[in-house]
């Protein structure tokens, strides 16, 4: 029972406003010095990430693509990706972030984690090809695509895709605004804050 209970603890839950990046850094403040450490780190506004991350997993950390299936959709047959996670990551892209960054003991259930990957595969990105760590349309459709695959001009066929990439820009505009209001309070210490 007691093992039990642990587990459940252990489980991250979603914020529960995903829409203002103010609440979901007020509810885990933590994630606010996680996201800060990887815009240090990599030089990649939160915003970017943050606004990718909710299209990709909605802050799941268990989040897997859906299930595909054959015999006229009956029965199921494997996961259509290897993404998994927060950052929705596939396994050999993973694999590659942490032999690069020697973080080996990373997992794609860590929001920690998570959003250095993120950090790592933006600025990448800006590295291979030419894309600014601010403009969160063109860095998710790498992101999608691969590097390679952006580079061939492959979301040139999926109107879905820049549709879904457009919406990813315009949410990363909104939590940019909000951020401007609240990172000056979270950026406080504890300390600081018994006081304010």
């Amino acid at each position: 029972m007691a093992s039990t209970l642990f587990l459940a603890a252990c489980t991250a839950t979603p914020p529960q406003n995903i829409s203002n990046i103010c609440d979901i850094f007020t509810e885990k403040r933590d994630w606010f010095e996680t996201a800060t450490d990887m815009k240090e780190k990599w030089g990649v506004p939160i915003h970017v990430p943050m606004a990718m991350m909710y299209q990709e997993s909605s802050f799941k950390a268990k989040a897997r693509p859906p299930k595909d299936y054959f015999f006229f959709g009956l029965i199921p047959w494997g996961r259509v990706s290897s993404a998994y996670g927060y950052s929705q990551a596939k396994t050999p892209t993973w694999d590659d972030y942490k032999r690069e960054t020697d973080n080996s003991w990373a997992e794609r259930t860590d929001f920690s984690d998570a959003m250095d990957f993120m950090g790592w595969f933006i600025n990448k990105t800006n590295a291979i090809n030419g894309i600014s760590k601010w403009d969160a349309e063109l860095q998710y459709l790498n992101y999608h695509e691969g590097w390679g695959g952006y580079s061939r001009g492959s979301y040139n066929h999926k109107a879905w895709l820049k549709d879904v990439a457009k919406i990813v820009h315009s949410r990363s505009l909104n939590y940019a605004t909000q951020l401007k209001t609240c990172e000056e309070e979270l950026s406080k210490g504890w300390f600081w804050r018994l006081f304010s």
